[in-house]
């Protein structure tokens, strides 16, 4: 993921930072408790294609801040 893109990519939904995980997979939303795909390189920023973060993805973002 282009650093630059991540500097100005937001939630649609909270309009909060996104970080990238470690995998480098999907888009975080810690403010919002969801994951955003990334399929092919491209961000699927759509709240429908997002995912409920568990409880323990939820603490271990808490723990990172």
């Amino acid at each position: 993921m282009n650093k630059a893109l991540l500097d100005i990519l937001v939630c649609p939904v909270t309009k909060a930072p996104l970080t990238l995980n470690s995998e480098g997979t999907e888009l975080i939303s810690k403010m919002g408790g969801v994951a955003y795909p990334i399929r092919d390189g491209i961000p699927v920023l759509l709240e429908t294609e997002a995912r409920t973060l568990s409880t323990d993805e939820r603490l271990d973002s808490e723990t990172k801040k």
